[in-house]
C-alpha cells in the first residue's frame, strides 16, 4: 500500500463516526425486540439476518469483515424499507483449535521456560516425487486450506501469538482456555462497534458449557435430534487424530480443511518364488505384497507390479496372520482399520527398502499371466496409496513408458537386478477398448504425444488425463466374464467380486494430507463414534424441498448445494478434546464445533432475555431464571410450540420468549462464504428441516455465499504480510472509507478484491460530499422557481438510480447499488451543474439529491450520511427514516439528455480531428486558424429509400432483435423493391450499418423519426453546445438544405460543419495589481458586444472564472491615454467603460477594431469587479 501524503480527510472522517457512535449508543438504535401484541414477523414485517459466529482465537480480519458486510448492508437497507431489523452477532470458541492453541503454550513453557527460549532449527527441503493414480473427482468436494494463510510467521505457538503483537506475559496467560475466552470477544466487539455494525449486541454470547443457556439449547437439539432418529452410534470412516485420540472435523485441522477419506482397493499379491536376502525370515508364511488402486477393473491387464528401490517399506503382520508389504504411513492408517491384531498398534515384522523386495515373483488376481514380478519405477509417491503399485501398460501411460524402458534398456534393468525374463516376455493385454484410442490407449497415446521415456512428465500428465477419463465415461470391456459392458458400469461388479474372493480389502486414506491443530498428521479410522446420519432418504428428500425453496442469490451456490446433497453422508458429530457442549446421554463426549452451530440462530431470538448483558449469561437476567429451569420441555414449549411445560418459569415470561422467537423466525438472511456450502450452510438447512420438519415457514429463507477476499489483487496471508485485521482497516481508512471499498469489493461467488487506492479514493469522495453540502447549504445564488429542461433530466436520473439502487439492494448486489446509487448519480449531478451552467441549479431539486443521496449511501456509509442528515437539518437518525418513494421516470427525457451529450461529444471529436490535421510528410505545418462557428444539421426523418430499408428490416425481424438477419435474405428482399434500384450500392452497407445499431441498442433504431423535436432539444441547450465546443456561436439547420450530402445525417445523428469568422486581433490589459493578470491577445469578430468579449476571456485566461464579474474600459483620450502614467490610487481615471448595448466593427483591410465608429488602436482594459472569480 502507498504510503498517504496526509490523514487529515481520514481523520475528519473518523471524527464524524466518533460522534455519530455516540449519538447510536444514546438512542440504543440497534436494539430492537418483538411487538408486545404477539404478532407473527412476516417477511413485509421483519429481517432477521445472521453471519457464522466468527471463531475467536484472534482478532477479526478483512475477510470476515467482507462477509459480515453483505449482513450489515443488507440490514441497512431494509431498515429504510420499514422493517423491523435484527442482526445478533455471537462468538464461537467451540471445538479444538483454542484447546490446542492453550496446550502448546502451556507444553511450550513448560518444555523452554517463560519466556520460551525455542532451539534453532535449520529448514530441510524434502525431496518430490511424481508417482500417483490418477482420481477422477467429485469437483463439489474441491476446497483449498486457508491454515497457511491463518497460522503467519512462526514454528511455534508462542512466535505466533508474538506476530499478533503481543508481549510475552501476555502471551503466558493464553496458556488457560479461560483466558482466551475472555480476550478476544471483547476486542472482536469493539472492533465491530467502531466499524459501525447494525448489531443488537444484547443478544450476543460466547458458546460451551461455560455459557449455561446456550449450552442448555445445544443438549436440547441434541436430545430431540438423537429421539427422531438423527443421531446413531456406530464405526465409521473418520479422519482422525492418533495423538489427540479423536475424530478431526474441518475445524480441527491445521491443514486440510474440506479433506475426507478415499476408498481404495487393495490388490492382494501373493509371493509365490523363494523368498531371499530379508525376506527368507519368512519362509513358509502367506506373504503379500498389496496395491492401492482406483480401478480393479483394470486388474485384467497387470504385467508386473512396481515398487520404488529406494522406499522404505515394512512387513506387517494381521490378526488374519498374513504379512503384508507396504509403507509404514499405509500401515499406520490399516492399524486404525481393523487389520491388526490389535487395534492402533502396528505390527511389524521387519522394515525394508524397495530394491530389497525388486524382482519377486508374485501371483496377481485377474492377470492373464500366472506369474508377474516386481520391478523398479522412480516415480512412485509415499505419501499416497501403499507404495506398491500395480502396472497395467495397457491402460497406463506412465506404466507403458516405464515397461517400455526396461524393455529398451538392458543397463537400466542390470542396475537393478533385474532379468530379462522378468521383463521381456510382458507385453501389453487389451482390456477396454476406448473410441479413438483402440484397446491399447496407453500405448496409442504415448506414440500420438512422442513421448520418448518415464521422465516426460507434462507428456505423461497429459496422456494420463486423456486415456482415464475418456476410458472411465466411454470405455468397454474386451475381457473377462463383463466383456461387453461399459467399464462405469463393470467397475463395481468387478471390485466387488474382488473382495467376495478375499483377492483384496477395502482400504482408506485422507484424500491428501490433514494434518491436527495438535501438528500431527491424520489417519483414517474406522471408529466407534456418534454421528448425524446425513444423506438418510427421507431426511435428505425434505432436506432437498428446504434447497429448492432457498434463495440462494446465485445459480452456483444452489448448483453447489444440489451437489452436495448428492454426495453428504453421516458426519462424526462427537469428540473427547477441545471446547464444547458435553453429550447430553454420554458425558465422555463432546459436541464437535461444526454440530453445535446448525440451528443457533433461533437462540437469538430469546438471548436478550437470558444472557443479562454478559457473553456467558451467568449474571442475572430480566425474566429471572437460571439455567437449569431451561428445560428440554421449555425448549419445546418456546421453539416448537409444544405444550405449555411443567416449570417455575412464569407463564409472562415463557410467552415472552415464545412472542420473540414467533416473530423473528425463520431466518430470513445467512451470509457466509462459499466454502462453507459443503459442511456448515448444509448442515445447517439439514438441521433446521430435522427440527422443524412440518414447519417449512421456520426454515432458512435465504443464504447468501461470497467468495474468498484479496488485498490488493493477492491472497490475505499473515505468512507474506498481505494482511489487514479490521481494526488496521478502519485505522487506516476509517469505517466509511473501507466500508465503501468493501462494496466495491465485488458481489459474485468469485473471490473479491480490495483495493487500498479505491478506499483512498473513497475516503475523498466522502470527505468532497461532505464539504459540497455545506457549500450548497451556503450557496445563495441557487434558482428559485419554474424548472427547465436540466431540472427535467436531472430529476427523472435522480428517479432512475433510486429504483436502480433499491433494486440492486434487493438482490444483494452492493457493489452495483454503490455504482448505481453513489459513482453514478455522483455523474448525473456534475452534468447537471454543467448544463446549467451561469443559469444555476434549482435549489429544490439539489436539496433533494442531498436528501436522496445521504439515504441510497446510508447502509453502505452510515455515518457520513448521518451527519449530512444533520447538515440538512433533519431531525432523528437517518436509520429510522424511509427509502425515499421514486417518482414515474420519464424516459424520453433522459434519452433526449443522452441524445445532448453523445451529439455534443461527437461535436467535440470532430473539432479535435479538425485542429490536429497532419501535414504532408515533409511539409511545414500550416497554422490553421481555430474555428469559431458551426452549423448544426438535423435530419427530421431518413431519405424516402432509406425508410423503406427500415421498415423492411422491421419486418424481417419480427419483434425480436435477436433473430438472425441473413444478409443473403435482405439483399433478395431489397432487390425485389423497385424504388431502390438506383440506390443498390448503398443499400447493403447502409443495412449492414443498421444491424449494428440493432445488436446495441434494439429495434428503436429502426424508427424512421425520432419520438420527440431533434431541433428543440439542440435550440434550448444551444449555449451549453457553444460552451462545450469553445466556439462563438453555433447555428441550427436542417439536412434537407445540404442536399444528397444530408444524406450521412439521421435521425438521431446529427452532423456538424466548422467554420472560422475572420476577426482582428486586439490588446487586454489588466491594471489592477496582485491579481495574476496581465495582457490577453483576443480576437474581436464583428459585432462583437461586451459580453461576447468576456466571454471569450474566460475561455482564454484560465485566471479568469466570471465573465459577469469583467468590465471593459477604453481610454477617453485614445492618443494621450494610453501614454498617461497610470495612478493606482485613482485607476479609472482617464477610463471609460463600455456599456452592453455598444458594438464592435472591424476593418479587415487596415486591421483596425472600432467602437461605435471611434478607433480603438491601443487596445482595451479589463477589470474583475469581483475577486472571487479570480483562482488562488
Amino acid at each position: 500500500m502507498t504510503e498517504r501524503k496526509g490523514t487529515f480527510k481520514v481523520e475528519f472522517l473518523k471524527d464524524i463516526e466518533k460522534d455519530v457512535q455516540a449519538k447510536w449508543d444514546e438512542l440504543k438504535i440497534f436494539e430492537i425486540d418483538a411487538p408486545e401484541d404477539g404478532s407473527k414477523g412476516t417477511s413485509e414485517e421483519k429481517y432477521l439476518v445472521t453471519f457464522p459466529y466468527p471463531y475467536m482465537n484472534g482478532r477479526l480480519h478483512l475477510g470476515h469483515t467482507f462477509t459480515i458486510s453483505k449482513c450489515e448492508f443488507a440490514v441497512g437497507f431494509q431498515r429504510l424499507k420499514g422493517k423491523k431489523c435484527l442482526f445478533p452477532f455471537g462468538f464461537h470458541v467451540s471445538g479444538m483449535p483454542i484447546k490446542a492453541c492453550a496446550d502448546k503454550i502451556a507444553r511450550e513453557m513448560k518444555m523452554f521456560g517463560n519466556p520460551p527460549v525455542f532451539p534453532v532449527e535449520e529448514e530441510t527441503v524434502p525431496a518430490v516425487v511424481e508417482r500417483e493414480e490418477f482420481v477422477i473427482k467429485d469437483k463439489s468436494k474441491g476446497k483449498k486450506s486457508k491454515a497457511t494463510a491463518k497460522q503467519g510467521a512462526g514454528k511455534y505457538q508462542w512466535q505466533i501469538m508474538q506476530s499478533l503483537g503481543m508481549v510475552d506475559e501476555e502471551i503466558a496467560k493464553f496458556g488457560s482456555t479461560d483466558h482466551w475466552l475472555e480476550y478476544f470477544p471483547p476486542l472482536c466487539m469493539a472492533d465491530c462497534k467502531r466499524m459501525g455494525l447494525h448489531v443488537d449486541w444484547r443478544r450476543s454470547f460466547i458458546t460451551t458449557d461455560v455459557s449455561p443457556f446456550y449450552d442448555s439449547f445445544v443438549r436440547w437439539q441434541f436430545i430431540r435430534l438423537k429421539e427422531r432418529n438423527k443421531i446413531k452410534f456406530g464405526k465409521r470412516y473418520t479422519i482422525f487424530s492418533p495423538l489427540d485420540g479423536q475424530p478431526c472435523m474441518d475445524h480441527d485441522r491445521a491443514s486440510g480443511e474440506g479433506i475426507g477419506p478415499q476408498e481404495y482397493i487393495l490388490v492382494k499379491m501373493e509371493v509365490v518364488g523363494e523368498m531371499m536376502g530379508k525376506l527368507a525370515k519368512l519362509k513358509g508364511e502367506k506373504v503379500f505384497l498389496v496395491a492401492a488402486t482406483l480401478r480393479p477393473e483394470t486388474m485384467y491387464g497387470q504385467t508386473n507390479c512396481w515398487v520404488r528401490p529406494d522406499m522404505k517399506y515394512v512387513a506387517v503382520r494381521l490378526k488374519n496372520k498374513e504379512v503384508w508389504v507396504c509403507t509404514a504411513r499405509a500401515a499406520r492408517n490399516m492399524a486404525y482399520q481393523g487389520f491388526m491384531a490389535k487395534e492402533e498398534v502396528v505390527d511389524t515384522v521387519m522394515e525394508l527398502v524397495g530394491q530389497d523386495i525388486m524382482g519377486l515373483a508374485l501371483s496377481a488376481p485377474l492377470t492373464q499371466y500366472k506369474t508377474i514380478y516386481t520391478l523398479p519405477m522412480l516415480t512412485i509417491k509415499e505419501d499416497k496409496g501403499t507404495g506398491v503399485v500395480t502396472s497395467v501398460p495397457s491402460d497406463s501411460p506412465d506404466d507403458w513408458a516405464a515397461l517400455r524402458d526396461l524393455i529398451n534398456k538392458q543397463p537400466l534393468r542390470e542396475k537393478f537386478g533385474v532379468t530379462d525374463a522378468m521383463v521381456l516376455p510382458f507385453q501389453p493385454v487389451p482390456i477396454i477398448d476406448i473410441p479413438g484410442y483402440g484397446d491399447l490407449a496407453a500405448v496409442t497415446v504415448v506414440d500420438q504425444l512422442k513421448i520418448q521415456s518415464q521422465n516426460d512428465k507434462d507428456k505423461l500428465a497429459d496422456a494420463k488425463e486423456m486415456v482415464y477419463l475418456k476410458g472411465f465415461y466411454e470405455g468397454v470391456m474386451v475381457v473377462g466374464d463383463h466383456k461387453g459392458k461399459s467399464v462405469q458400469d463393470a467397475k463395481p461388479l468387478i471390485r466387488t467380486e474382488l473382495l467376495s474372493a478375499g483377492l483384496a480389502e477395502v482400504y482408506k486414506e485422507p484424500e491428501k494430507k490433514v494434518v491436527s491443530r495438535s501438528g500431527e498428521e491424520c489417519v483414517v479410522s474406522l471408529c466407534d463414534q456418534w454421528y448425524i446420519d446425513y444423506g438418510e432418504e427421507q431426511w435428505r428428500n425434505l432436506t432437498q424441498q428446504a434447497v429448492d425453496q432457498l434463495n440462494t442469490f446465485s445459480d452456483e451456490v444452489r448448483k453447489n448445494f444440489n451437489s452436495t446433497l448428492d454426495w453428504l453422508k453421516e458426519h462424526a458429530c462427537s469428540r473427547t478434546y477441545g471446547l464444547g457442549s458435553k453429550l447430553p446421554w454420554d458425558e465422555s463426549w463432546l459436541i464437535e464445533s461444526l454440530s453445535d452451530s446448525t440451528i443457533y440462530m433461533s437462540y437469538y431470538t430469546v438471548a436478550h432475555l437470558l444472557q443479562g448483558g454478559t457473553l456467558t449469561g451467568t449474571g442475572s437476567n430480566e425474566l429471572a431464571i437460571t439455567a437449569d429451569q431451561m428445560t428440554p420441555e421449555v425448549w419445546d414449549y418456546i421453539l416448537l410450540a409444544g405444550p405449555a411445560p411443567k416449570t417455575s418459569i412464569s407463564k409472562a415470561a415463557l410467552d415472552k420468549m415464545k412472542r420473540e422467537f414467533e416473530y423473528w423466525y425463520p431466518l430470513d438472511l445467512r451470509v457466509s462464504g462459499k466454502d462453507l456450502v459443503p459442511n456448515h450452510l448444509s448442515y445447517a438447512v439439514y438441521n433446521h428441516v430435522a427440527m422443524w420438519p412440518d414447519s417449512k415457514d421456520k426454515w432458512i429463507q435465504g443464504i447468501r455465499a461470497n467468495g474468498h477476499l484479496l488485498l490488493n489483487s493477492e491472497k490475505m496471508a499473515k505468512s507474506t504480510g498481505n494482511f489487514m485485521t479490521l481494526s488496521d482497516a478502519i485505522d487506516a481508512f476509517s469505517a466509511d472509507g473501507m466500508r465503501l471499498a468493501l462494496a466495491d469489493s465485488g458481489d459474485s461467488v468469485e473471490d473479491a478484491n480490495f483495493v487500498s487506492g479505491t478506499a483512498d479514493a473513497g475516503i475523498l469522495r466522502l470527505y468532497t460530499l461532505v464539504e459540497w453540502v455545506k457549500e450548497v447549504l451556503a450557496d445563495k445564488s441557487l434558482r428559485e422557481g419554474e424548472d427547465n429542461f436540466h431540472d427535467k433530466v436531472f430529476s427523472n436520473e435522480l428517479n432512475l438510480k433510486l429504483t436502480q439502487t433499491a433494486d440492486n439492494y434487493e438482490k444483494l448486489l452492493f457493489k452495483e447499488a454503490l455504482k448505481s446509487g453513489f459513482f453514478e448519480l455522483q455523474g448525473a449531478r456534475d452534468k447537471y451543474r454543467e448544463l446549467c451552467g451561469d443559469a444555476g441549479m434549482s435549489r429544490s431539486l439539489v436539496l433533494r439529491y442531498l436528501e436522496v443521496q445521504a439515504i441510497m449511501l446510508s447502509p453502505i456509509c452510515p455515518h457520513v450520511c448521518e451527519h449530512v442528515w444533520s447538515l440538512l437539518g433533519k431531525e432523528g437518525s437517518i436509520l429510522n427514516t424511509a427509502w425515499p418513494v421514486a417518482e414515474e421516470v420519464d424516459m424520453m427525457v433522459i434519452r433526449q439528455s443522452e441524445y445532448l451529450m453523445e451529439a455534443t461529444r461527437d461535436f467535440r471529436l470532430k473539432l479535435k480531428n479538425i485542429s490536429n490535421v497532419k501535414p504532408k510528410k515533409g511539409a511545414a505545418p500550416a497554422p490553421v486558424a481555430p474555428p469559431t462557428h458551426a452549423t448544426v444539421y438535423v435530419a427530421k426523418s431518413y431519405p424516402a429509400w432509406q425508410c423503406l430499408v427500415l421498415d423492411t428490416l422491421r419486418e424481417m425481424y419480427k419483434g425480436d432483435k435477436d433473430v438472425v438477419v441473413d444478409n443473403k435474405a435482405v439483399s433478395l428482399e431489397m432487390g425485389k423493391k423497385t424504388e431502390l434500384k438506383k440506390f443498390m450500392k448503398k443499400v447493403m452497407p447502409f443495412v449492414a450499418f443498421m444491424k449494428e445499431k440493432v445488436a446495441v441498442s434494439g429495434l428503436s433504431c429502426l424508427d424512421t423519426s425520432l419520438p420527440w423535436d431533434e431541433m428543440k432539444v439542440l435550440s434550448s441547450n444551444i449555449s451549453y453546445i457553444v460552451t462545450s465546443l469553445g466556439l462563438e456561436g453555433v447555428d441550427l439547420a436542417l439536412s434537407s438544405e445540404l442536399g444528397e450530402k444530408g444524406e450521412e445525417c439521421r435521425p438521431g445523428a446529427p452532423i456538424v460543419s466548422f467554420r472560422t469568422e475572420p476577426s482582428v486581433t486586439l490588446q487586454l490589459t489588466n491594471n489592477q495589481p496582485h491579481t495574476g493578470l496581465f495582457s490577453v491577445a483576443c480576437p474581436i469578430l464583428q459585432g462583437d458586444t461586451v459580453r461576447n468579449i468576456t466571454k471569450r476571456l474566460v475561455r482564454m485566461e484560465r485566471n479568469v472564472k466570471d465573465g459577469s464579474s469583467v468590465s471593459l474600459y477604453r481610454w477617453t483620450d485614445p492618443v494621450l491615454g494610453p501614454r498617461t502614467m497610470p495612478d493606482l490610487k485613482t485607476p479609472l481615471a482617464g477610463l471609460t467603460q463600455i456599456m452592453e448595448n455598444e458594438s464592435f466593427s472591424i476593418d479587415l483591410e487596415k486591421n483596425l477594431v472600432k467602437l461605435e465608429g471611434l478607433m480603438l488602436e491601443k487596445g482595451l482594459i479589463f477589470r474583475i469587479e469581483q475577486q472571487a472569480a479570480i483562482s488562488a
